[in-house]
């Protein structure tokens, strides 16, 4: 076993281990990466405060993210092709969130189906839904999430029209992978990947082969997939699909004040500062600068999380101390994941987990529910002055 001590260390591994067209669809961002690039680096402008001689013993960092207790304010993101990363990646990722005690969120577009997913895992977990022009099929999906027992469905709203992704074009992105020469070439490379991939239950997207009329083979999913977006979405839309759900509701992807003012007209339980980790508009701010506007918008009528940049227990602490009520985290367990299976997901929750138990004492603070911008320096402009 490797000595893991930070993200960065289960993210050369999993370099090293996963087919380079599954490294560069977690490992990148839309056209120039700015947003993607800056959703890391503008946590490095906050700094911590240290506090000494106060009492650090009985310390916790759980808390409550929409109602449900967790471990800590974290929560596994959605994160489409997880089974791509590792054989059976989202029955994995899931497995080591319900051990650690933190949500997961299965994706629309995961390997392992919902029911596949809930069979192998006993607590519930989130669905993170996708609107599709195809009205019958996402009526039957949100039927199969509840069947599931899942206990929010997190609706995300940036992904009307698909940003454009250099890498994904280049590398000729599908699921299982089509073998081409250069691909060919880089799985040769990856037999411990191809070893378990064999033992994989599936290989296509669980919760649409099988499901959709014509869809069997990856080019016809492929196609189906491309044209399915549903670009028509409004508010409406979305208020109709909380009341045809019935239960809590998530909303991912805000990022503007008015839209947060739009969420909370909804009735939406959580909304998640969120740019689709820079995978979506290229050059929209990144989602620790956006969150202080967003909480003056809505204030505490409705939960606020954050979503994209996560990397580290530290960043955890920033976001909470900010306001934000819980954080996602996508590729940092990804890395874990591809890196070393299930146990390495349950890695970067232990190192995440650690560093926020640790930043937190250091800036005398006991509790999640005690942190507050009072242990931040933040920097003057940090929100910057925009005409």
């Amino acid at each position: 076993m490797p000595v893991i001590t930070n993200i960065d260390d289960l993210k050369r591994l999993y370099q090293r281990r996963v087919p380079r067209m599954f490294y560069d669809y977690a490992e990148s961002g839309s056209w120039t990466e700015q947003t993607f690039r800056e959703n890391t680096s503008d946590f490095e402008d906050i700094r911590l405060r240290q506090r000494v001689a106060v009492d650090m013993t009985g310390r916790s960092t759980a808390t409550q993210m929409v109602g449900q207790d967790v471990a800590m304010p974290v929560a596994l993101a959605p994160v489409g092709l997880t089974g791509m990363q590792c054989a059976d990646g989202e029955i994995k990722a899931a497995r080591a969130a319900e051990a650690f005690g933190v949500p997961f969120t299965l994706s629309t577009m995961s390997i392992n189906s919902i029911e596949e997913v809930a069979e192998a895992t006993s607590a519930p977990f989130w669905f993170q839904l996708y609107t599709m022009k195809d009205q019958d099929y996402l009526s039957r999906l949100i039927e199969r999430a509840r069947a599931a027992n899942c206990s929010a469905l997190v609706i995300t709203l940036d992904l009307q029209i698909l940003g454009q992704r250099h890498r994904d074009l280049k590398n000729g992105l599908s699921a299982p992978p089509k073998l081409t020469i250069p691909t060919m070439m880089n799985l040769a490379t990856k037999w411990r990947w191809g070893i378990g991939m064999l033992g994989a239950k599936r290989r296509d997207f669980g919760n649409i082969v099988g499901h959709v009329q014509g869809v069997s083979d990856p080019s016809s999913l492929m196609a189906w997939t491309g044209e399915q977006f549903d670009p028509s979405l409004d508010w409406d839309k979305i208020a109709k699909l909380k009341e045809q759900w019935g239960g809590k509701v998530i909303l991912k992807g805000i990022l503007d004040a008015d839209d947060a003012r739009m969420a909370l007209k909804v009735g939406a339980d959580a909304i998640v500062v969120s740019n689709h980790g820079g995978r979506q508009l290229d050059g929209a701010l990144s989602s620790i600068r956006a969150l202080p506007a967003i909480l003056d918008a809505v204030g505490d009528k409705v939960e606020v999380h954050l979503d994209s940049g996560i990397r580290s227990g530290q960043d955890v602490l920033k976001a909470v101390a900010m306001g934000a009520k819980g954080t996602y985290i996508g590729r940092a367990f990804t890395y874990g994941l591809g890196a070393m299976g299930q146990a390495g997901v349950t890695r970067a929750l232990e190192v995440i987990h650690k560093e926020l138990d640790v930043s937190m004492a250091l800036c005398g603070r006991r509790r999640v529910d005690e942190l507050d911008r009072d242990i931040l320096l933040v920097p003057e402009d940090f929100e910057g002055r925009w005409q």
